[in-house]
């Protein structure tokens, strides 16, 4: 009892909290955001696309990791000191061994080096067992332990990569030096995680699947207009339209600590913790349609360069896109958190919705599938939310 409500201590202040995870959240993504830009400098265009290659392939089989974290903080909220027990490891197993099974196709297919697949299979181990340890941190509500576990993850998945490209060790060395940072990043989060008490039965593989499939149909239903974009479009309006999902992809993801802080109360049924965080993230998506509205020109100047400065009309519209995926993101983890079965289903059907509808029922035009984006989004949206006041009935 004693360690029980050890782990249920009231947590830091919210806002301290938050900027905590918000700027390790910034850190992860800059250090990312150095691989291909160094691969671009240091790499033949062959080897740059194996590299952008490598890390798609890692991104995908990663995602399992974030729902292990998911489900792990979700289990840890309600049961105090549960570990994640084997799923964590299996799950790791699972996805290493996915990745091998590419080898017979990284070279004709991916246009991979072989050398490079067995490495990877260890660096995306290593990363999505790492979600075990987050989750813990995550579900306890030790929050600024919890900012320094992705900082360790930021730096352990990426910080190889970079060293090897400013090294000039070439595609395989950078590999190599990757997976070599990637496999401390375990014992690493294991340690600074030591502290907290273990107690109870550990999380199931359903839990790991049900939030693994709801993260994997979120970045499906967010991406898939960028991609439909590249089938559909002209070179020039993909490449136009890409830019714009820039400022989509921002405002999904700049109130995303406020469903981390908010999970683990969700978790214990907090309905107050839903209504505030649905309310902070809905402001916080209208501020970036507004400032989208106020200074379009510069959004896409910022995103794409001063040839999209004519684009800027549209920016509201990407921005209201992210706005409402932000908020489905929101609604998506309550579900998971309630213990719902299905909470990917409407963001799939929403998917295929926007498929079928860009594919044979709008024209083929950069705005149209813009639209069709926007309206897939508060589909989605409705549909969530529908599913999850209706979920004990599914």
């Amino acid at each position: 009892m004693a360690q029980a409500q050890a782990v249920r201590s009231p947590a830091p202040r919210v806002g301290a909290s938050a900027a905590w995870v918000w700027l390790a959240g910034v850190a992860g993504n800059a250090i990312a955001y150095l691989v291909p830009v160094l691969g671009a400098r240091q790499l033949s265009a062959g080897d740059l696309g194996a590299l952008v290659t490598i890390a798609a392939v890692a991104a995908i089989a990663g995602v399992p990791g974030l729902g292990l974290q998911i489900a792990g903080a979700v289990h840890r909220a309600r049961h105090p000191g549960a570990p994640a027990g084997r799923v964590g490891w299996l799950t790791a197993a699972a996805c290493a061994g996915a990745v091998l099974a590419l080898t017979p196709v990284a070279g004709g297919l991916l246009d991979l080096p072989l050398a490079t697949v067995p490495p990877l299979a260890l660096y995306t181990g290593a990363v999505v067992v790492a979600g075990r340890w987050l989750g813990e941190l995550q579900g306890d509500e030790r929050f600024r332990r919890l900012a320094l576990g992705m900082a360790i993850l930021a730096v352990g998945r990426y910080g190889g990569l970079v060293a090897g490209l400013l090294l000039g060790a070439g595609l395989t060395g950078s590999v190599l030096a990757g997976t070599a940072t990637a496999l401390l990043i375990p014992p690493a989060l294991a340690l600074l995680t030591r502290a907290t008490p273990a107690a109870g039965g550990g999380i199931t593989a359903r839990q790991v699947v049900t939030a693994s499939s709801a993260t994997l149909a979120m970045l499906a239903v967010s991406y898939a207009d960028l991609l439909l974009a590249r089938h559909l479009l002209p070179a020039a309006s993909s490449g136009a339209y890409a830019v714009g999902t820039v400022l989509t992809k921002g405002a999904i993801w700049a109130p995303q600590v406020v469903t981390v802080i908010a999970l683990p109360r969700l978790a214990r049924g907090s309905r107050r913790s839903l209504l505030v965080a649905t309310a902070v993230v809905a402001a916080s998506g209208a501020a970036l349609v507004a400032a989208s509205a106020l200074s379009g020109a510069l959004a896409f100047r910022l995103a794409g360069g001063a040839d999209y400065v004519d684009l800027g009309r549209y920016a509201p519209v990407f921005a209201l896109t992210g706005a409402l995926y932000a908020l489905v993101f929101v609604v998506v983890n309550a579900q998971v958190a309630a213990g719902a079965r299905w909470p990917s289903a409407p963001l799939w059907i929403s998917c295929a919705g926007l498929v079928v509808a860009t594919e044979w029922l709008v024209p083929h035009t950069f705005t149209a599938i813009m639209w069709s984006a926007a309206a897939t989004a508060a589909a989605a949206l409705a549909l969530s939310a529908l599913a999850h006041r209706y979920q004990r009935l599914l």
